[in-house]
């Protein structure tokens, strides 16, 4: 496998200084010079390699979304039974979450200075997600492994409560990813009304 050129690489950085700088100070509040100086580099840089500061909150929310909406896949791929799945979705979205905090952070509260073209293509992978999860509920349910009155509803709840442990996961909290990740897996079980007699939840 080829290593990054040396403009990918100058790419990624940036997008991780841009990272940094939108979580401190907001999309609005971040200037292109802000993100220059978190990446070591001249203001100049930014415009070399991505044509405004909008594109780069538009990149890391599109890469931020798909690995969401990859995990949620993974995880529900990883067992044919609709009570393993929903375990481990809930687990790994909240692992996801908890160890993308500072990005999760950014795709929830700064998708309003998207352009509009931009909010559409996340958009389109939110509903992504918001299929999977109503899939998984209601595929559940229909096997009779599920007893929720509400199937849409259960489906947003169960993204909702992973989505805001980026409110206020810190690292140096008292859970550990995999703590957050086991409790959360137990909480959708519950939350679905997952039929679990004879097994541990």
């Amino acid at each position: 496998m080829s290593s990054p050129s040396r403009s990918e690489a100058t790419r990624a950085r940036l997008l991780a200084a841009a990272v940094t700088a939108f979580a401190e100070k907001g999309f609005h509040g971040t200037t292109t010079r802000d993100i220059a100086a978190a990446a070591g580099m001249s203001p100049a840089a930014v415009y070399v390699h991505h044509r405004s500061k909008e594109e780069l909150l538009f990149l890391i929310s599109r890469e931020g979304h798909q690995e969401a909406l990859d995990t949620v896949r993974e995880a529900r791929a990883s067992s044919a039974d609709p009570v393993e799945q929903v375990a481990a979705v809930g687990r790994a979205f909240a692992e996801f979450h908890a160890h993308h905090h500072t990005v999760a952070r950014i795709l929830n509260y700064e998708l309003a200075a998207l352009s509009e073209e931009h909010r559409e293509i996340i958009d389109r992978l939110r509903t992504g997600i918001d299929r999977e999860l109503r899939a998984l509920v209601r595929d559940g349910v229909a096997a009779g492994a599920f007893d929720t009155p509400d199937p849409a509803l259960a489906a947003t709840a169960l993204a909702s409560m992973g989505v805001d442990i980026a409110r206020w996961y810190h690292e140096d909290g008292a859970w550990s990813p995999a703590q957050i990740g086991d409790y959360y897996a137990d909480l959708a079980l519950r939350l679905v009304g997952a039929r679990v007699s004879g097994r541990r939840g």
